[in-house]
């Protein structure tokens, strides 16, 4: 460790000011990078974690477990509620344990959830409500998304933390796509299907990350998203409005994954889920950083205006491949959906240190600010994956289709696009409050 950075017992660095040039270049690049690989490994796996049932349930009934469809979406969303209820706690974990030592316990954490689901699926009887419990586990895992993204965001720079907390929440959301093309190839290995192998296959992984965590990671002791910040964020409007833009984009990312496979089960029962929904996650995760880029470059603003434009353009897609039972269609128009959900996750992230660094004269303020709103906007915006699944669920059970719950996405979308104008892009929003023309939104 450099002699420029002030380094207390437990791996604590008291002295960080990554807007330095001179001590980033010296100091500050080398740990940030560091800790960001260990972030993105631990929350990799909580994010496997996090969306286990979403390929889980679709063996299911193969397994001899007789659950309703409407049995089955709410074993793929309960994950998607805990988790988001989890991230605001999970963001003051940060600040209470430090960096360090919460990814260490966070990772240690996934071991329940996957050790739950072994369990229970070893026994054909077993009863229904501890499938229940052990989806609600799996909520875990999403909580660990808010507690290393606010953590990266102290340790770069705000001309670097769009590309930063991009390929950090990158690495975490392609988490999806490895279990939903990992576990079907898994439990399928030799003669049969073993679904225990789906919980019990991520063990040594989990220990690994821990281990990296408590070795290899830092804290900082100005990650203080304390509650003074949390307080103060949220009599902020901005907070509010990124956090509802943020359902738009992840909560679509994070429902859109969790959903697809059982959509293409029960939609298109000739294609194989388990050969291609995990596409829609993976293009989705990389195609994050490059909304976080864009934004660095353009405006996280007007990259997230066009992306609720194009997603609309991709559900009226979805649609017309469900009217016309046109499987190749429907999911072309879901992969382009997907690649614009990881757009818009880039450019609104980098719009929320953007805005405070605007608002705030003091650095750190600015920062505790935004790690603050980072978390909140995490919680509020992972319900959209709650809303998403059960959408569809109710769309087939009141009207044995999906249409209607598309639909609904599409107006949402339309809502989506005219607030990011009114609050960001409009003229009149500049001259009220001209340092955001400058903020990089």
């Amino acid at each position: 460790m450099s002699a420029q950075t002030t380094v207390r017992r437990g791996r604590w660095i008291e002295h960080w000011e990554p807007e330095n040039p001179e001590f980033w270049a010296s100091t500050g690049r080398r740990v940030a990078n560091r800790n960001l690989v260990f972030s993105i490994l631990a929350e990799h796996l909580g994010f496997s974690v996090w969306l286990l049932w979403s390929t889980v349930t679709v063996f299911l009934p193969a397994a001899g477990f007789a659950f309703s469809v409407d049995q089955l979406f709410w074993l793929v969303a309960l994950p998607n509620l805990i988790g988001s209820v989890l991230r605001l706690p999970y963001t003051f974990a940060v600040a209470t344990f430090g960096g360090r030592m919460w990814t260490v316990i966070s990772a240690a954490l996934l071991l329940v959830p996957t050790g739950m689901l072994a369990w229970c699926v070893s026994d054909p009887s077993t009863p229904y409500w501890m499938f229940v419990l052990a989806a609600c586990t799996a909520g875990l895992g999403g909580g660990n998304f808010a507690s290393s993204m606010a953590n990266i965001s102290f340790f770069f720079p705000d001309s670097r933390k769009g590309f930063a907390l991009g390929l950090n929440a990158a690495g975490g959301n392609i988490g999806v796509a490895v279990v939903q093309l990992a576990v079907p190839l898994v439990i399928s290995a030799g003669s049969g299907v073993h679904l225990a192998y789906a919980g019990l296959m991520w063990l040594p992984f989990v220990i690994i990350a821990g281990v990296c965590a408590l070795f290899f990671m830092d804290s900082l002791t100005e990650a203080r998203s304390d509650f003074r910040s949390y307080a103060a964020s949220t009599r902020n409007r901005h907070t509010w409005v990124m956090s509802f833009l943020y359902i738009g984009t992840f909560g679509s990312f994070i429902g859109y994954s969790a959903a697809l496979p059982l959509l293409i089960n029960s939609t298109f029962p000739e294609a194989k889920a388990g050969y291609f929904a995990f596409l829609g996650a993976l293009v989705g995760s990389l195609s994050r950083p490059i909304g976080g880029w864009l934004a660095d470059r353009i405006g996280g603003g007007r990259v997230t205006l066009w992306t609720f434009l194009a997603m609309g353009a991709g559900v009226l897609g979805v649609v017309l491949g469900l009217a016309q039972h046109d499987f190749w269609l429907f999911l072309g128009s879901f992969l382009w959906l997907f690649i614009t959900t990881g757009v818009g996750n880039g450019s609104t992230y980098r719009m929320i240190p953007a805005i405070f660094s605007a608002q705030f004269d003091d650095p750190a303020t600015a920062r505790r600010q935004a790690a603050a709103v980072i978390g909140i906007a995490g919680a509020v915006g992972a319900l959209g994956g709650f809303l998403i699944t059960r959408a569809f669920a109710m769309s087939v059970t009141a009207y044995g289709s999906l249409v209607p719950a598309f639909l609904v996405f599409l107006a949402f979308y339309g809502v989506c696009l005219a607030v990011t104008w009114w609050y960001y892009l409009r003229r009149r929003v500049f001259v009220r409050v001209p340092s955001l023309a400058h903020a990089g939104i």
